[in-house]
Order: C-alpha cells, then sequence, then structure tokens
C-alpha cells in the first residue's frame, strides 16, 4: 500500500509517501512555517509524489485533523477532500496529539506518554496514551497547571510544543521529548496505513472555539 500522508494543524507543512509493502519511504519534507500552509502544500505535495500524476500509484491519503491552528486544519481538510474528489482515493483521519505520542511510544519504557501543544494563554491540548497506545483520557484544552494534575504523581514522558508548560507545572520529573513540536508525516502515513477505513471524510478536531469571533455590535439586519 502507498500511502500520501499531509499535515499542516500546526507550525509546518508536512508531506510524505511511504510504500507499506516494503516499509520504504519514497518522499518526505518538512517545511517549519507559521503561516502561508495554503501556499505551500500543493507544490510539496507534487514535490514529494514527483508530479502530479504520482497521485494515480497513491491507495490511502492521510491528513491530521487537529488540534492545532484553525486556519492550519481547515487547509489540510480542504486540500484532502479536493484530492479524494477528483481521485476517489480514501482519506483517513488522525489527530495531531495521536501523530505526536505514537513515535514516543514505539520507543517507550513503559510509561505514559502525554502529547501537549501550546494552545497560548497558559493553555494546552492535551492527551495522556497507555504504553499500548491507548487514550487514558479525552483530547482536551486545559491549563497547563489542570493539565498537570491529570497527568498525577508519578513521572510520565512529555512531547509536543506545551510539554515544557506542563512540566513546568508539575511536581513530579516528567521527562520532556525533544525534537518533537510537529507530528512526522512519516508517523502519519504510518498510523493511517494501519487504521481502519471510515464510512466519512475525517472532520476537524478544533477542542475550542475559535479566538476570532464575528462582531455583532453595529450588525444590520437582513431583509
Amino acid at each position: 500500500m502507498r500511502v500520501l500522508a499531509i499535515d499542516t494543524a500546526l507550525a509546518a507543512c508536512s508531506v510524505a509517501v511511504l510504500d507499506t509493502k516494503i516499509d520504504e519511504i519514497l518522499g518526505a519534507e518538512t517545511v517549519l512555517m507559521e503561516r502561508g500552509h495554503a501556499e505551500a502544500l500543493m507544490p510539496l505535495v507534487e514535490a514529494v509524489l514527483g508530479g502530479h500524476s504520482g497521485l494515480a500509484s497513491i491507495d490511502r491519503i492521510v491528513v491530521s485533523t487537529g488540534p492545532g491552528s484553525f486556519t492550519g486544519i481547515r487547509v489540510g481538510l480542504a486540500a484532502v477532500r479536493g484530492l479524494t474528489l477528483v481521485t476517489k482515493i480514501p482519506v483517513i483521519g488522525i489527530t495531531t496529539l495521536v501523530a505526536l505520542a505514537a513515535p514516543v511510544l514505539a520507543h517507550g519504557d513503559g510509561r505514559a506518554v502525554g502529547a501537549a501543544i501550546d494552545a497560548r494563554h497558559g493553555r494546552v491540548f492535551f492527551q495522556i496514551f497507555a504504553p499500548n497506545g491507548q487514550g487514558l483520557v479525552p483530547a482536551r484544552v486545559l491549563l497547563a497547571k489542570d493539565a498537570s494534575r491529570m497527568a498525577g504523581e508519578g513521572a510520565i514522558r512529555l512531547v509536543g510544543s506545551g510539554a515544557q508548560l506542563v512540566a513546568a507545572a508539575s511536581h513530579a520529573k516528567h521527562e520532556i521529548v525533544s525534537g518533537e513540536q510537529v507530528p512526522d508525516p512519516v508517523w502519519l502515513a504510518r498510523l493511517g496505513a494501519a487504521a481502519p477505513l471510515p464510512d466519512r471524510l475525517p472532520r476537524p478536531v478544533y477542542l475550542r472555539p475559535a479566538d476570532a469571533k464575528p462582531q455583532t455590535a453595529g450588525r444590520v439586519e437582513r431583509i
């Protein structure tokens, strides 16, 4: 199976192609960016695929569904919906928290793993996973101090851009796994390859309302 993975949910635009039959990475690229995902994504997809015609060899598309940047999440989901509309290739959605935790769990030492993404204003998107990969609590957005309480008194491994915030709010000596701030697109592809095919297209995982809200003062009533 050849899998195309796309991630634009956080501060990067990432694409990878994985052939699971031979366990070979056919192409992978990650470009760190805070903005500009919409402009960068499709050229990156074409570059990693070796041109648009490379889509003909793809059996499955995987996309990160969030939590993360509202705009970034929408960019990735809109792109894969467009691709599947044209090609009929099935699409799998994987959350950013699962994608961050997976490689840490794969090289684990028997401890639980907490995936934490900085949600700003002292908050984190947070989820804890057992050593076998099972989510111990639902993903949610929390104050860092509340996330640290959820982690408990026993030391766990923390990964993601919010790991330091959780560790700083805790009395336990959690281990921060360095270098994992955005999902690895190759791991995203592996997770998508192993997941069952859904009966609908993936939906965004925001976990909170948008920071920007439409103005209501002075609204002109529609006739």
